[in-house]
């Protein structure tokens, strides 16, 4: 495949990684951040892990939305599903998903209308499909996918689709981003950033982390020889003692970003006061909401939901993985009471989540012991 396989290539793989012991200062152990989980399954697929120098080592940060979603908003979701006459339509990887009262997967073979679709101009059409019922679009996603959302309820509205309503979870990057940054004892050096939202808020988004926390970050691809460039840009940055925002992934990501797409969230959304996040608690004005302007297409102002923020299940210590304090493998329930086809957290359940990639990827032990 064209544009793909480059950056796939072995060889050249194993001579950028040959590159990187020369950057690492003897006896000093360094402590990256991949924010996305997007970034994160590629260092395990390709094997990156094992091709850093001694004392180099990978953590995982809050950057999958289906991970950081708390319980109490699939329950919402489950509540919406089970209202008669409602369809419920939501991405594939959110149906596992396990809030308190089970999963929308659940909910549909209990009887509930839950459709899976794969972007929500497939949940507009079900609504046009189906007029005597409401359908529901269960938004989620970063930045990278609150756009193609707005569109959808700016279509929505433009050709008066009436039964049409949406369950806005969209969040954002920087609120939570910041919350790690200030929390005390944060032992991170540097940031993968993650290319894909920054191809809508642009690379410059990211200049908050060298210019008010001094540490570097780098805006990365997602193929493997993106990720080891990236790295080898932090470790330089480090060597140096630069903190400064680079941009590794210049084929898609411009400084300024997509302004159509940000023209077209603000216009249908607005920020929530608050939102509460898995594993980094309740966060100001991290998340959006439909505007006032759509308020005829908001699914929380049409249907009564519980609205609770509910904790974990104490076993699970997705919290710890999301904040970088613990490796998957060192959660308790990881592999044994928690697997993919039977999951006790988000991170387990999605295709970006941390932990489903250590499963699908043989992680189970740390890389030297695997080894």
């Amino acid at each position: 495949m064209r544009f793909a396989e480059e950056f796939r290539d072995g060889q050249l793989g194993r001579a950028l990684a040959a590159e990187l012991p020369a950057l690492v200062e003897p006896g000093r152990t360094y402590k990256l951040m991949e924010v996305c989980g997007g970034h994160t399954h590629t260092i395990y697929r390709y094997g990156i892990e094992a091709m850093l120098p001694e004392g180099v080592e990978l953590v995982h940060g809050p950057g999958c939305p289906v991970c950081v979603l708390p319980m109490g908003r699939v329950d919402d979701g489950i509540a919406i599903a089970q209202q008669p006459g409602v369809i419920l339509a939501c991405f594939g990887d959110m149906m596992r998903v396990p809030g308190s009262r089970g999963s929308l997967q659940e909910a549909r073979s209990l009887g509930a209308d839950v459709r899976m679709v794969y972007s929500p101009l497939d949940a507009l059409r079900i609504a046009r499909d189906n007029p005597d019922r409401e359908v529901v679009f269960f938004a989620l996603g970063f930045e990278t996918t609150a756009p193609s959302t707005a569109l959808t309820l700016m279509r929505a509205r433009r050709e008066a689709v009436p039964n049409f309503f949406c369950l806005c979870n969209h969040v954002l990057i920087e609120p939570p981003m910041r919350a790690l940054l200030d929390a005390p004892g944060l032992e991170v050096d540097g940031f993968v950033g993650p290319g894909h939202v920054a191809t809508v808020l642009g690379a410059e988004a990211f200049g908050f982390i060298p210019r008010d926390y001094r540490r570097p970050v780098v805006v990365s691809g997602f193929e493997p020889l993106d990720v080891l460039q990236s790295i080898k840009m932090l470790l330089a940055q480090l060597a140096g003692g630069r903190f400064e925002l680079e941009n590794q992934y210049r084929r898609v990501v411009s400084s300024d970003g997509n302004l159509r797409a940000r023209e077209a969230m603000a216009e249908v959304f607005a920020p929530r006061e608050e939102f509460e996040w898995r594993g980094l608690g309740t966060i100001a004005r991290s998340a959006l909401r439909i505007s006032d302007e759509y308020a005829e297409l908001d699914a929380e102002r049409r249907f009564e939901v519980p609205g609770a923020q509910l904790a974990d299940p104490r076993e699970c210590q997705c919290g710890e993985v999301l904040r970088g304090e613990i490796k998957p493998w060192e959660c308790r329930v990881f592999g044994t009471a928690c697997t993919p086809e039977r999951a006790i957290g988000a991170c387990m359940v999605s295709p970006e989540g941390a932990c489903a990639a250590y499963y699908s990827y043989g992680r189970h032990r740390p890389v030297a012991e695997t080894a």
